[in-house]
Parts: C-alpha cells; sequence; structure tokens
C-alpha cells in the first residue's frame, strides 16, 4: 500500500485513540509509510497523524446539556414577593394612606447570612456510646488549629451553635476560646445521622429504612431552621458558626445549592474543615469554601 493510501486510511479512522497514533508512529519508523519522502515529508506525515486523531472540537459536543431546572428563588419560603402575594387579598380589603412601595422594601431582607459550618475534630471509634466518644489527642489539637483559623478571618462572628453530640460539643467548646464573647449553644437537630437514602449506594454503610426516615427528618428540620435568607429585620451581614458532622453538612450543601440531596456522600470533609455558605438577600446561595483544612499541617488531617 502506498504511502498516501495508508496515511488515508488511518486519518480516516482516527477518533482519538492513543492506541491509533502509537501504531502510526510505530508504522512510521519502519518504514511503511515510504522510504523515498525526505524530511519534509516525514514531518508532515507525523503531525497529519497526529492531528487525524484527535476528536473534531465543536460547541455542541463540548457544551454540557442544561438539566432543566430552573433556580427556585422561594426555595426557604422566605421570598418577599412570595410573602407579599398572601397578604394583598387582606390588605385590599382595609384602606390604608401607606405607601405600598415602601412596605414592599420594609419586607425585603437586606443583610447576607454567612453561615460555617464546621466539621468535628477527630474522636475516639472505639468509644461505647456517645459519651465515650470524645476528640482524641490529635483530635484536640484540630479545633485548635480550627479556632485559631477563624479568629484569623478576623470576622464579627454573630453565634456559634453546635450539635449535642459529644465530639461536636468538645470541639465547639475548644474554637469558643479563640472567639471572645462569643458563647456556645447547643442543638439536638444537629445531631449525626442518616439524612437520605444515597446515590450511587454504598456497601460500607448501610442504615435501615426506620433511620432514613427519622434521621432524614430531624436533619431537614435543622436544615430549614438554619439555612435560610436573613430576615427583613436584620440590618448587618451576619456570621454564624454551626459545629456538627460530616452527612448533616453535606445534605446542607445539597439542599442549599439544589443539588439532588442524594448526592451528599459523593463529598469528603476532614475533620475540623470549614464549609462557607453565603445566603444573599434575593435568595442566591454561594458556595465559598467546601472542606477547607488547608491551615492544617499535612500530618494533623485525618476524616474519621
Amino acid at each position: 500500500m502506498s504511502y498516501r493510501k495508508t496515511l488515508k486510511l488511518i486519518c480516516g479512522v482516527a477518533g482519538g485513540s492513543a492506541a491509533l497514533v502509537f501504531a502510526a508512529a510505530a508504522a512510521d519508523s519502519r518504514g511503511y509509510f515510504g522510504e523515498q519522502r525526505g524530511e519534509a515529508a516525514s514531518r508532515w506525515s507525523r503531525v497529519t497523524v497526529l492531528r487525524a486523531a484527535q476528536p473534531a472540537w465543536t460547541p455542541a459536543n463540548h457544551t454540557p446539556a442544561p438539566a432543566g431546572h430552573a433556580w427556585d428563588f422561594n426555595w426557604d419560603k422566605r421570598d418577599p414577593s412570595a410573602l407579599s402575594n398572601g397578604k394583598k387579598k387582606e390588605k385590599e380589603k382595609e384602606s390604608t394612606t401607606e405607601d405600598p412601595s415602601s412596605e414592599r422594601d420594609n419586607g425585603k431582607p437586606k443583610a447576607t447570612r454567612n453561615i460555617l459550618l464546621i466539621r468535628h475534630s477527630q474522636y475516639n471509634l472505639s468509644g461505647n456510646g456517645d459519651k465515650e466518644r470524645i476528640l482524641t489527642p490529635l483530635g484536640r489539637e484540630q479545633a485548635e488549629l480550627t479556632g485559631q483559623r477563624l479568629a484569623a478571618l478576623g470576622l464579627k462572628y454573630d453565634v456559634l451553635i453546635h450539635s449535642s453530640m459529644a465530639r461536636a460539643t468538645e470541639t465547639a467548646h475548644i474554637i469558643s476560646k479563640h472567639l471572645p464573647g462569643v458563647e456556645p449553644v447547643s442543638c439536638d437537630l444537629l445531631r449525626e445521622g442518616a439524612p437520605i437514602e444515597p446515590v450511587p449506594p454504598v456497601t460500607h454503610w448501610k442504615p435501615d429504612a426506620v433511620q432514613y426516615h427519622e434521621d432524614g427528618a430531624r436533619i431537614e428540620a435543622a436544615f430549614r431552621r438554619y439555612i435560610h435568607r436573613a430576615d427583613p429585620k436584620q440590618r448587618e451581614d451576619s456570621y454564624e458558626i454551626i459545629v456538627c458532622h460530616a452527612n448533616v453538612i453535606r445534605y446542607f450543601v445539597c439542599r442549599a445549592l439544589q443539588f439532588p440531596p442524594e448526592g451528599w456522600l459523593r463529598m469528603g470533609l476532614n475533620n475540623g474543615s470549614i464549609t462557607w455558605l453565603t445566603i444573599r438577600p434575593s435568595g442566591r446561595v454561594a458556595l465559598r469554601s467546601l472542606g477547607d483544612a488547608g491551615f492544617m499541617p499535612p500530618d494533623k488531617l485525618t476524616r474519621t
């Protein structure tokens, strides 16, 4: 077969295969493309073969198709326009001299909420029951580092809420030493659990249907209590710390970003890491960081 016919055949079947590029290069080196082409022709053949092995680029085959789900601005049921519609009929029955536009402005959130979700530090996995599952010496070091990091950010923290489980409580109290004036507050809703059956399923962790049913309702209730836009009466941006657990945090992130909540187990979080959610007055949500633990030395990183 002639050089040009062989090259044409290779170009015709090329589809981005590395094996094809290798085979073509080997054939060229052995002289199967012809012995009398000269140096210029040899260079041309190699370039042509490499180009042929690359898939043709077009916008159509590199642009992901939209999922088709629009952002729900009333995801937290606090959208001012939705709330005002419910009161509209009542107002129509009453005579008032107030300016309607002024009333609408007063009902709109104006502040941004920054929620810093902290995963508890490393704890004793072999403890019998929650009370014995306290932080390890390394876990206490991690909590100190997280507290130092939060203090170094220079933010004015409004609250520090934590799960009532021992490992989260201990983590929160160590962190609070670095944040004068911010007292830890305990909440049972934030306890660890099984929020929703993960997709894809895993074999190493299989809670029963009852646990999903009970834990899922509780963790969803925690989400609704703590993850929402600011109240219209809030005038300044807030910075709120929540110390809890990996499953809870991952579920919160999926729900807040309107991602499928069953995908929560596809993410991993280090102990003592910081996940930062920002909720705008409009209801838009942004994830500023997920599981940030870059402030810890590599030898202090764990995921237990």
